[in-house]
């Protein structure tokens, strides 16, 4: 997540993200990068631009930082990026996230969504739990039917991930996403409705197991591959 608060910071960010960085990592063999941004008006009008790359290991992703250094065509595209004096950073701070996907849901999934991309709605959710014994148990309970129902009902779900890193331990994140803002209240309308959650929401094994949430509300820039 790159936290900014200028227009020309948020220029720099897209010509760097959608000139370089996406397509030296398209030529490493890294597909399906999503870029995207708050929704306005729904969003506390925070100001951030969130980059969701898929590395297929910790070793991809380790190496990444080495490749872009040696591609020439990446380091000439990104000057005014990476060159940016101190007094004109092209962020204010970045929060990283490392990511694992659980094991029902192992692979990022490109939404089938073809409504105009300004209209969608990505949404990003973030699930703290209070132990991490209770977190786990959130963990188990999407992989024992949450995730599937969120399948079922045409969610369009991107990823159900762990964190593995992060300032907020511990926790999960998954996106969703929808046509527009009618179709996610729907959607919602949907899964609360819906018996199976009615039922696993109520087992006594899954109480508390969640301590806090925080939900971002996006849209994908038009770079972004999906």
């Amino acid at each position: 997540m790159f936290n900014y608060e200028t227009t020309e910071q948020e220029a720099l960010m897209d010509n760097y993200f959608g000139n370089a960085l996406l397509p030296a990592l398209h030529k490493a063999d890294v597909e399906d990068v999503g870029v995207f941004k708050p929704i306005e008006g729904l969003n506390e009008n925070l100001k951030y631009i969130i980059l969701l790359v898929p590395y297929q290991s910790l070793e991809q992703f380790e190496k990444m930082p080495a490749i872009l250094d040696k591609d020439p065509a990446y380091l000439e595209a990104a000057s005014a990026y990476i060159d940016a004096p101190y007094d004109q950073a092209p962020y204010t701070r970045i929060e990283s996230f490392i990511l694992r996907a659980f094991s029902a849901t192992p692979r990022l999934t490109v939404t089938e969504l073809t409504s105009p991309r300004a209209e969608r709605v990505y949404e990003l959710r973030s699930y703290e739990g209070a132990t991490e014994k209770l977190y786990n148990l959130k963990v188990e309970m999407f992989n024992e039917g949450e995730s599937a129902l969120f399948q079922e009902l045409k969610f369009n779900p991107v990823i159900f991930c762990e964190v593995i890193s992060s300032a907020h331990m511990p926790h999960l994140m998954y996106m969703t996403t929808h046509a527009d803002t009618t179709a996610q209240r729907e959607n919602w309308d949907a899964f609360g409705n819906h018996p199976e959650w009615d039922r696993m929401k109520n087992l006594e094994r899954y109480q508390n197991t969640v301590s806090g949430m925080t939900k971002y509300l996006l849209y994908p820039t038009e770079y972004s591959d999906y």
